[in-house]
């Protein structure tokens, strides 16, 4: 008998040693099970982060690319235009010499003669060529030679031409011939297909370079266009939409760094930035357009010399060969602004093509005034005249960028709370919260409260120990040997004892190892405890803040919505910016 109890002591130390082996190797699988859910939300995020690092980064690269093949293009495109086109830079600077050597008497009819005779040649297929000779041949009296120079110009280029002529003769005080040109220049002009050069018109009526008559004259032709052109819908509405584009343009940018709590918790937010950034284009554009209108322009002390400067943006307009070239340097130059990204880039490039555009029709040529004026080459005064014009336009695309902003609303603004929260090992899924801030604060802050309470409790719970399940196994293997030694009882008293020594010592080991579990189990549960008050207490927070923060963004948006009646009563007040009288109107002009 001592031998079977020796055995039975021996077996029943082995099956106490195993299961605490047992329990220690749960407990590892379970803090290990712990630190890999936690180390794969880790690499969830850092996966993220990752890929959201590889996607600037490529996108990086490509706009750095496209930057350097814009910039490599455009010095390409800068030497084309040079080495095709440089020598009309010359026939330009002549011309503007010529003038001012008749004025100085300080070059002789000879040179003039020849060197324009010269550049002639130099530029085969250039308007300005032949029309410098026929100043030379003027000049000279040699009616002949100048009346083919003339024609071989006008065939070059009519309407250039002709306006070229309108403003020499008007500056050498000739008005009555000024005006005949200027007439041969606006009757053979089509209003739906007009040349660049016709900004000069718009210029020359903002400076009264042609005077009184021609004042009557462009202006009555300037009237019948309109009114022919505003027959087109499609055509008003592009002009509208022009303006449009212009208003886009003072659109404010995200206010998030503002609203964190906010643009954090509501769905909303994309649509109230957007409605706080429209509306802060009014105050961009009163800033702007107030600034315009109390500008002054003084004028010159004599008409020739503002007839100069008209003549000087004639003459330096590029001609209509170096088109395909101006638009890729355009293009180019859009890519580089806009720090290679091509989607801005072509949303930027269309207000510049279309100031080089050959033909344009006389709505679209008074909006490239106003809004592109040095795109077109004319003057500030110019655009405010070209502004007075367009009022109404402006007005209408105005009114749509305000109705369409507000229209853009959302009509109920929302707290949104769900998602992960995880700590110390413990990870805690919050379901979908939703609340309107419509109803008080303080109803939204219990509801959340409650929320988490809801969700939170359950969570917590599962986490306690069950001593009932966790003690099945063992009181059955126990009781089988208590049971086993009251048999046993019956044949030797020794065996009986021995069962029941060893049902208490296995008892007394599965109770620690329980005890164990227990204590681990209440330590779990007292980190679930705190992660899931820490997390309501900070969605409370944040929930208050996004209320605080919502009632600040209602009062900039008001702000800054209640300015749409300023812009409406400035773009009224432009339209009397071209009523202003010129700077030459009905003066005399005097001799050269």
């Amino acid at each position: 008998m001592s031998d079977i109890d020796y055995t039975l002591r021996n077996k029943v130390d082995h099956v106490a040693g195993m299961v605490v082996q047992l329990d220690q190797g749960l407990t590892q699988v379970s803090n290990q099970v712990s630190q890999v859910g936690q180390r794969t939300e880790e690499t969830r995020d850092r996966l993220q982060k990752l890929a959201a690092d590889f996607e600037t980064f490529v996108m990086i690269a490509q706009r750095t690319a496209n930057v350097q093949r814009a910039e490599t293009r455009t010095g390409i495109v800068e030497a084309q235009l040079e080495n095709q086109f440089g020598h009309y830079k010359l026939v330009r600077r002549f011309a503007t010499g010529v003038l001012q050597g008749f004025d100085s008497g300080l070059v002789s009819q000879e040179t003039v003669r020849s060197v324009s005779e010269q550049l002639m040649v130099q530029t085969p297929r250039y308007w300005l060529a032949p029309v410098l000779v026929a100043l030379g041949a003027w000049a000279e009296d040699d009616r002949e030679l100048c009346d083919r120079a003339i024609q071989t110009g006008y065939g070059r280029s009519p309407s250039r031409t002709s306006l070229f002529l309108a403003l020499v003769l008007r500056r050498q005080g000739r008005r009555e011939a000024s005006v005949r040109w200027l007439r041969q220049y606006l009757t053979a002009l089509d209003p739906n297909t007009l040349g660049r050069d016709f900004a000069m018109i718009l210029e020359c009526v903002s400076q009264g370079a042609f005077g009184p008559a021609g004042l009557e004259l462009v202006q009555e032709r300037l009237n019948s266009w309109r009114a022919q052109l505003l027959n087109d819908d499609a055509k008003q509405q592009a002009q509208v939409n022009r303006w449009r584009g212009e208003v886009d343009v003072h659109v404010g940018g995200s206010s998030q760094a503002s609203f964190p709590r906010l643009s954090a918790v509501s769905p909303q937010w994309p649509a109230l930035d957007r409605a706080l950034a429209h509306a802060n284009a009014h105050g961009s554009l009163i800033t702007k357009y107030t600034a315009m209108a109390a500008e002054e322009h003084p004028s010159q002390d004599r008409i020739e010399d503002a007839v100069d400067d008209i003549l000087d943006r004639l003459v330096a307009e590029f001609d209509d060969e170096e088109l395909p070239l101006r638009r890729e340097h355009a293009l180019n130059q859009a890519i580089i602004r806009n720090d290679g990204d091509m989607a801005a880039s072509q949303r930027d490039l269309p207000n510049d093509l279309v100031a080089l555009e050959t033909r344009l029709d006389y709505l679209t040529i008074q909006s490239e005034s106003a809004l592109n004026p040095s795109k077109i080459g004319v003057s500030r005064a110019t655009q405010r005249m070209a502004v007075s014009s367009c009022h109404d336009w402006f007005g209408r695309a105005h009114a749509a960028f305000s109705r369409d902003y507000r229209l853009g609303l959302p009509t109920d603004v929302e707290a949104v709370f769900e998602g992960n929260h995880t700590g110390a090992g413990v990870v805690f899924n919050l379901p979908r919260w939703t609340g309107s801030f419509t109803d008080p604060i303080e109803h939204l802050e219990r509801s959340l409260a409650e929320h988490w309470d809801r969700h939170g409790r359950p969570f917590i719970d599962s986490m306690t120990f069950n001593w009932r399940k966790e003690a099945v196994v063992p009181g059955v293997v126990i009781g089988a040997a208590v049971l086993f030694g009251l048999l046993c009882a019956g044949v030797s008293s020794a065996l009986a004892l021995v069962c029941v020594f060893a049902a208490l010592i296995g008892g007394g080991i599965w109770f620690l190892v329980l005890n164990g579990k227990a204590q681990t189990a209440a330590k779990r549960q007292q980190d679930a405890r705190a992660l899931v008050e820490r997390g309501k207490q900070d969605s409370i927070a944040q929930l208050r803040g996004a209320g605080a923060e919502l009632l600040d963004w209602t009062t900039a948006y008001r702000d800054a919505d209640t300015r749409e009646p300023e812009v409406r009563t400035l773009i009224a007040d432009l339209a009397q910016l071209g009523n202003a009288p010129t700077p030459y109107e009905r003066r005399v002009a005097t001799g050269a």
